[in-house]
C-alpha cells in the first residue's frame, strides 16, 4: 500500500474546474459577468505562468459565496457538476484510479481549487481524500473567506505533511503523484514516483531533463 496522489485540473478532467466555475457562475447571473470573467480570465493567466497570488484570488473567487447557506450553494454545485465537469470526465482518469485501489492504494487528490468546487467532483471520481484550499461556513452559511493553509505551490507540501500527521498509517514512503502543472513541481520533487500528466511545456521540460514518467489521459 501507498500514497497515490492526484492534481484535479487538467490532470483527472480535461478543464481547469476553478476558471469553469467562474465562467459557470457568470452564465447562471449570479455575479456581474462583465467584471468578474475579466478577472477570472487574468488570474486564470496568472496560475499558469506561475505569478499567481493566491490570497487576491481566494478573495475574489470566494466572495459570491459571501452570505449564501451551505444548502443553497449545494444546489449550485450539483448543476455545475452536469453542466461542466461530467462532460469533461477522462475515462482514463477513472481506469488509473481504479487500478491504484485495485493495488490498495490510498487515493488522495490534492488541488490550489477551492473545496466547494472540488468536493462534488473528487466524490464523483470515487476518491476517498481530498486536500483543497478550505473555505469557511459559519451557522450553516458561508463567510466568504479562506480556511487554513492554501493547497497551493509549497502550501500543498505543507498540507500534505499535515495532513500525513493526523494518520500514523500513511508515510510519503513509495508515493506517486500525478500532475500537469509546473506549479506542482515542490511536491513532485518530494515524491518517490512524479508522473507528469499532459504536461505544460514547463513541466514537460523538467520531466525530461529528470527522467520522469510522462503519460496522457487523454488519449
Amino acid at each position: 500500500m501507498a500514497l497515490a496522489i492526484f492534481d484535479l485540473d487538467n490532470t483527472l478532467i480535461a478543464g481547469d474546474s476553478d476558471h469553469l466555475w467562474g465562467e459557470w457562475l457568470c452564465a447562471q447571473g449570479i455575479v456581474d459577468a462583465d467584471a468578474f470573467a475579466a478577472r477570472n480570465t487574468q488570474f486564470y493567466a496568472d496560475y499558469r505562468a506561475g505569478t499567481l497570488d493566491i490570497h487576491a484570488y481566494l478573495a475574489f473567487a470566494l466572495a459570491p459565496l459571501r452570505g449564501r447557506s451551505v444548502a443553497e450553494v449545494a444546489d449550485w454545485q450539483r448543476r455545475f457538476l452536469a453542466d461542466c465537469i461530467e462532460p469533461i470526465m477522462l475515462p482514463a482518469a477513472r481506469a488509473l484510479i481504479r487500478g491504484h485501489r485495485a493495488n490498495g492504494d490510498t487515493l488522495l487528490v490534492i488541488t490550489a481549487t477551492n473545496e466547494v468546487v472540488t468536493r462534488p467532483i473528487v466524490d464523483a471520481l470515487g476518491v476517498e481524500h481530498l486536500i483543497g484550499c478550505g473555505v469557511e461556513v459559519v451557522d450553516g452559511v458561508y463567510t466568504g473567506e479562506p480556511l487554513g493553509v492554501p493547497s497551493y505551490r509549497e502550501g500543498k507540501v505543507d498540507r500534505l505533511h499535515a495532513w500525513l500527521e493526523d494518520r500514523p498509517g500513511e508515510s510519503l514512503a513509495g508515493a506517486t503523484f500525478y500532475s500537469d502543472s509546473h506549479n506542482d513541481l515542490p511536491l513532485l520533487k518530494r515524491v518517490d514516483y512524479p508522473v507528469a500528466v499532459d504536461p505544460d511545456p514547463e513541466l514537460a521540460a523538467r520531466a525530461a531533463a529528470s527522467g520522469w514518467q510522462v503519460i496522457s489521459l487523454r488519449g
